[in-house]
């Protein structure tokens, strides 16, 4: 009978390796699709009048939404446009007030941030709210809607018309909340939270 030590085994080979992380990677999308697709059908509606806070939140009937999949410009974020500096930020939500009008708002939560905000997609007077936002150039991409954020930006829409700092990385600067991106691994950390209360 032979005996070995623990020091002769064998390395797995590299391709071995790199087999098993790419196995893992694919584990973890695979289960953040699954996790997105429930968040999805377990979705609460939230529906009524709302209050525009900002070019991505919402209040109705005291309760906190962010916009899922986009970011606006910041309320006190200025941009500049044909050598001129301009409110996008207040420009962004009164595009948004005018997308309600006076109208319902119908949002179909998908989990809740970090802030406990419902994360949400929402229509009102037929109009899809987050998706009208990048389309108008008036929101960023932000973990989906990047072919509306590329119609805006080849038809020089909104902010695409002149300079301006990503909402993210103005609120670095300026202080504000840090937000993850509304996709991937955050939809597993959002249903977590769901679940969890974490």
């Amino acid at each position: 009978m032979v005996f070995r030590s623990r020091s002769s085994k064998r390395r797995r080979p590299l391709w071995r390796r790199g087999l098993d992380l790419f196995a893992a990677v694919a584990v973890l999308a695979a289960v953040a699709v699954v996790a997105a697709r429930l968040e999805r059908y377990a979705a609460p509606e939230i529906a009524g009048p709302a209050r525009v806070v900002d070019g991505d939140s919402l209040v109705i009937d005291e309760r906190r939404l962010r916009l899922k999949g986009i970011d606006a410009p910041e309320l006190d974020q200025r941009c500049r446009r044909d050598g001129f500096a301009y409110g996008c930020g207040t420009e962004a939500a009164s595009h948004l007030r005018g997308l309600i009008g006076g109208g319902q708002v119908q949002c179909l939560g998908e989990g809740v941030d970090r802030y406990g905000r419902d994360l949400v997609r929402c229509q009102a007077n037929g109009v899809a709210l987050n998706e009208a936002m990048v389309r108008s150039g008036h929101a960023v991409a932000f973990g989906d809607y990047q072919a509306e954020e590329e119609l805006a930006r080849n038809g020089r829409l909104g902010l695409w018309a002149g300079e301006f700092d990503l909402p993210k990385q103005w609120r670095a600067v300026h202080g504000g909340l840090n937000e993850e991106f509304h996709g991937g691994l955050s939809a597993i950390k959002a249903l977590l939270r769901r679940l969890f209360g974490v």
